[in-house]
């Protein structure tokens, strides 16, 4: 029995004991809890939600279920006060084999046991082959358990089906998913059929399958998890947000969704909605198993981009909450060198950002006394480049990616993070302005409008002007131009300055072998 309040765990210790129990041990917090979970495999875990400071409730379940030291025979009872659709919404979603409200009668307590025990005991066979990873022997077993016709038909189904998913055979998963269905509609079958639809890389069955379970079961949130990941494999990304942003709207509290989302936020570009998320992810995760040193340093990183260049209140505040957010890291994760570090240079972004030379050169000195640049890994080393570009230092944060991008060409993953600074060491309102007059540069010239497309990238280039991808457009649109209308030696000027713009890209470079045959081209045309 887990709680902090000694006269309710006296309480239903008594309880317990009255139904025979023997062997009963208390815990005051959930980390005497785990501790003990660590030394002593226990049948019955019975857990309060709210236990003041530290883990609450639905974090010791977490904990447990990651570092599998609860085990699937094991029965996890989750018991609370609390009634905010929040707090509902999140313990439900890890699943605990029974919720029970506060205030707890004896005869309430032992019905549920005793429902629960049952059922552990004559399904013990097959979650003991679970927890010894024998799947093979476990499927079996759900089979005989399904051939006798016994009163637990639904479990062994749904588990028999997630033991096909988990082994990779999808044929046999889904064809106990659409049986299912076949009969009746059942939303953990509709789920799971989205599932394996997603393992099978069909995802537009995928994407319809879970839109379908969501719009009758809205609260349903695996659904939600499922479609976003099916709708971010078709690169529908802001489709992908907009999913994950209405699930955790409905619960907030599951800290992977907020990860996610997090991620998928930053990648549109939607850098508030990005800080939103992880500012849940700190709040949420702190004292549980999923509390990482990156969700401070994401959510420090949005802000840092969110207040740079404004000298508002509004962009004070977001500067004041980095810095904030920063200190709570390196307190929290004092002994890692490598978030001290990478903490210490977004402060310096932050007051660069934020015009305050001053404490910008000095936080920047502290970076500079802490590493020499050749001993920077991938992620130090980006950081470090983000930092010089915010420093001014475009020459160094180009030799330095250039360094990285020897170092790490082969790992694509690497080399998109690499060219996303080397192509945008601006601040976020001028990637997006940039980005804008991109695309319409492009339908201008796809429209045959040289002229106005000319402008447009022209524009484009005030905002970023070393951007690879602008000036190569912009060299394209020229030796169009001068193919149609004759010979233009501005615009010959203007596609050479462009060319020297973009000389500083590495060979591993996406748009270097377009640069190269760009070089090429123009060198033939006589001036």
């Amino acid at each position: 029995m887990v709680d902090d309040f000694e006269n309710f765990r006296m309480s239903i210790k008594g309880m317990v004991r009255g139904f025979g129990v023997e062997h009963i041990d208390t815990a005051n917090n959930g980390d005497d809890a785990i501790n003990k979970c660590n030394s002593e495999s226990y049948d019955i875990v019975l857990c309060d939600f709210n236990m003041g400071d530290g883990k609450n409730g639905q974090q010791v379940l977490e904990d447990l279920r990651q570092s599998k030291r609860l085990k699937t025979s094991s029965i996890f009872i989750l018991i609370t006060a609390e009634t905010s659709k929040d707090i509902v919404m999140g313990a439900r979603e890890y699943q605990p084999d029974c919720y029970i409200a506060k205030p707890i009668t004896k005869a309430s307590l032992q019905k549920r046991l005793d429902g629960l025990i049952a059922q552990r005991e004559d399904l013990l066979p097959i979650t003991n082959e679970i927890d010894l990873e024998n799947l093979p022997k476990a499927i079996s077993l759900c089979l005989l358990e399904l051939k006798k016709g016994g009163r637990y038909q639904g479990w062994c189904f749904k588990t028999l089906a997630g033991l096909y998913y988990d082994t990779g055979d999808y044929v046999h998963a889904q064809k106990i998913y659409e049986d299912i269905l076949g009969r009746r509609e059942i939303c953990w079958a509709r789920i799971g059929l989205g599932k394996v639809q997603l393992g099978q890389q069909n995802y537009d069955a995928a994407i319809a399958t879970l839109q379908k379970v969501i719009e009758e079961n809205p609260e349903q949130m695996e659904a939600y998890d499922y479609l976003a990941t099916a709708l971010e494999k078709k690169g529908r990304k802001k489709e992908a947000q907009s999913t994950l942003q209405k699930a955790v709207n409905l619960s907030p509290r599951t800290i992977p969704r907020q990860q996610h989302l997090g991620e998928l936020a930053q990648i549109n570009q939607d850098i508030e909605a990005a800080a939103q998320a992880w500012r849940a992810t700190v709040k949420f995760g702190t004292n549980s198993v999923y509390e990482k040193p990156d969700n401070y340093l994401n959510l420090s990183r949005c802000l840092s981009d969110l207040s740079e260049g404004d000298l508002t209140e509004k962009g004070k505040s977001y500067a004041k909450e980095a810095l904030q957010t920063l200190g709570k890291a390196t307190k929290r994760f004092e002994d890692n060198k490598e978030i001290q570090l990478n903490a210490l240079m977004i402060e310096t972004r932050v007051h660069a950002g934020q015009k305050n030379e001053a404490a910008s050169k000095k936080s920047m000195a502290r970076v500079e006394s802490l590493v020499k640049q050749n001993e920077l890994g991938i992620e130090a080393g980006l950081e470090m480049a983000h930092t010089l570009y915010a420093m001014n230092e475009s020459e160094r944060a180009e030799k330095l990616l250039h360094s990285l991008a020897d170092k790490y060409g082969s790992d694509q993953g690497v080399m998109n993070r690499i060219e996303e600074l080397l192509d945008e060491p601006v601040n976020l309102q001028n990637k997006i302005k940039a980005r804008e007059l991109n695309r319409k540069g492009i339908s201008l010239f796809e429209q045959g409008k040289l002229g106005d497309a000319v402008t447009t990238f022209k524009e484009a280039l005030e905002v970023t002007p070393r951007h690879p991808a602008l000036n190569l457009n912009l060299v394209q649109v020229l030796m169009k131009a001068m193919d149609t209308q004759g010979m233009n030696f501005e615009w010959l000027r203007m596609a050479k300055t462009c060319l020297d713009n973009v000389a500083h890209i590495p060979p591993q470079h996406r748009q270097f072998k377009r640069y190269q045959h760009l070089v090429s081209k123009l060198s033939q045309i006589k001036s």
